[in-house]
């Protein structure tokens, strides 16, 4: 069974500011690799066979490095996004998915299953799967908590709340595009909300691995030094 990817990679990256003044943020390295490169080696080990690369800002110099995929033996080819059309809107602008795709950022470094991902959402028959993560958030104040009249009741110091988030990895079946307006911005959370508000639920599925979402000039020091300390977690066969 063929088995189909849409990368996400039309934003400027604004907030990775320097390091996208001149390369769009899918090129930038991560040790000897490119980001979006090490998660089309990823692609490939997990048996997908046709990747396809929704582009915008400075597209010319992705398709370039990138080609028709012959060098990683993957099929790619290239949506170019007119205007910016947020993270789901992009797919309203391919004719040819699938009954069960997956779709993901082009700024992630994890080592998550995609092949596992992929055949879990296949299983259940779901519309859309969510690969999630757990984080952290550490609050650098003490805490206070008062009533009514002013009185302190609670203090905790730097309390610790936990968040379930998006990985920014997805799988969705195709009936969800009736959902997505034909080229027009149309982002994640409208989707998510949409579909709660037509009680078609996407399912969450939790990754306790390693994932990094590359947005930010200290997460992409941080992603530098953990592929350089683990690249066999991330690239088997580098």
């Amino acid at each position: 069974m063929s088995k189909r990817a849409i990368i996400l990679a039309g934003g400027k990256g604004t907030r990775l500011r320097p390091y996208t003044i001149e390369l769009p943020k899918p090129l930038v390295p991560i040790g000897d690799y490119p980001i979006l490169e090490i998660i089309i080696r990823q692609l490939t080990r997990n048996g997908f066979d046709h990747v396809t690369i929704t582009v915008n800002h400075q597209a010319e110099m992705i398709k370039t490095y990138f080609g028709d995929g012959s060098k990683w033996n993957i099929k790619i080819d290239y949506s170019l996004e007119e205007k910016a059309l947020s993270t789901m809107g992009p797919l309203s602008l391919i004719s040819d998915l699938p009954e069960h795709f997956l779709v993901m950022n082009g700024d992630i470094l994890t080592d998550l299953n995609y092949d596992d991902f992929y055949q879990a959402h296949v299983a259940t028959d779901n519309i859309f799967t969510i690969s999630s993560y757990v984080r952290e958030h550490v609050n650098l104040y003490g805490v206070l908590e008062s009533d009514a009249n002013n009185k302190l009741t609670d203090f905790k110091e730097k309390p610790v709340a936990r968040f379930e988030v998006s990985m920014g990895i997805y799988m969705l079946s195709k009936a969800v595009l009736e959902h997505i307006p034909h080229n027009e911005p149309y982002g994640f959370d409208h989707l998510m909300l949409d579909l709660i508000k037509a009680e078609k639920n996407a399912s969450v599925r939790q990754f306790d691995g390693y994932w990094l979402d590359i947005g930010r000039p200290d997460d992409y020091m941080v992603a530098i030094d953990e592929f350089e300390k683990n690249k066999g977690l991330f690239l088997k066969d580098a």
